[in-house]
């Protein structure tokens, strides 16, 4: 239908209506400032308020509004602003992650990764010699906690023992802790496993030193590939099974790096988190 049109005296009507409207608001507006300012001077309000206000609330209110226009809303707006900028950080990160992992060529795809050893109809023996020398790196320092769980991860990979050397490097500063990693690999060592404990008489480098000055000893020479894995590492049993393949059919790639898991990620609350 068509817009309707107020003349004559409905005109008049409405615009009175309209003035008188706007007058009582600016007299409700002007009693709620003389009842602001009846608060803040002490005059008016229960005698509670009327005591706080007496013994300098009032002034502290005003220090309060001031401190929090000039800094308080400022702090919070520039947190707010982080907060959005991180969040949208995150989506990106997301949304990223979401697309490469439905375009994403996998490894297995992209290199070739045949079995190790003997083959179907091949000797078994000679099967063995498929199998290159790979050098396993533990770096130790002061371990108590997990030397024995990671010594023995490392023994534990399933691979043939005489291609494989475990190296322990053992940086300890506790001769009780260093005496008990040894003891270790000695028990290691007598159930048939390459197991090396090396000690140096300096901490040069640290770990990234350890590691270096190992790769000195004569033995190595004979290794092809080399793994290391941190004094908390506990790999799965078929780990090189699963990585050396890579290196050892793809001569373009250098370096093979596995996924993380937590072992303990459902004993602490950071854990339970992340989970």
């Amino acid at each position: 239908c068509a817009p309707t049109r107020t003349t004559g005296k409905a005109a008049s009507k409405s615009q009175k209506e309209a003035r008188s409207r706007m007058a009582g608001d600016g007299e409700g507006a002007a009693a709620f400032a003389a009842a602001k300012a009846e608060w803040l001077d002490g005059s008016g309000g229960l005698p509670l308020l009327r005591w706080w206000r007496a013994s300098g609330g009032g002034e502290l209110l005003g220090r309060w509004d001031a401190v929090r226009a000039g800094a308080v809303a400022p702090a919070l707006a520039a947190v707010s602003g982080a907060c959005l900028a991180m969040s949208a950080m995150l989506l990106a990160e997301a949304v990223f992650m979401a697309a490469a992992s439905l375009v994403r060529r996998r490894p297995e795809r992209r290199y070739s990764a045949g079995p190790l050893g003997a083959q179907d109809g091949e000797d078994e023996e000679r099967g063995l010699l498929g199998y290159p020398m790979v050098l396993v790196q533990i770096p130790m320092y002061n371990e108590r906690e997990v030397y024995k769980l990671s010594i023995g991860a490392a023994c534990g990979l399933s691979w043939p023992s005489d291609r494989v050397i475990v190296q322990v490097l053992d940086d300890s500063t506790d001769p009780t802790i260093k005496d008990l990693v040894e003891l270790e690999c000695k028990i290691w060592a007598k159930k048939g496993k390459n197991v090396k404990y090396e000690v140096r008489n300096n901490r040069e480098g640290y770990k990234a030193g350890a590691l270096k000055e190992g790769m000195l000893h004569a033995y190595v020479q004979q290794c092809d590939f080399l793994a290391v894995f941190d004094a908390d590492f506990q790999p799965e049993p078929d780990f090189l099974m699963r990585t050396i393949p890579y290196l050892a059919r793809n001569p373009q790639i250098a370096l093979v790096q596995a996924r993380w898991e937590f072992g303990n990620l459902l004993t602490g609350i950071l854990g339970r988190f992340c989970s």
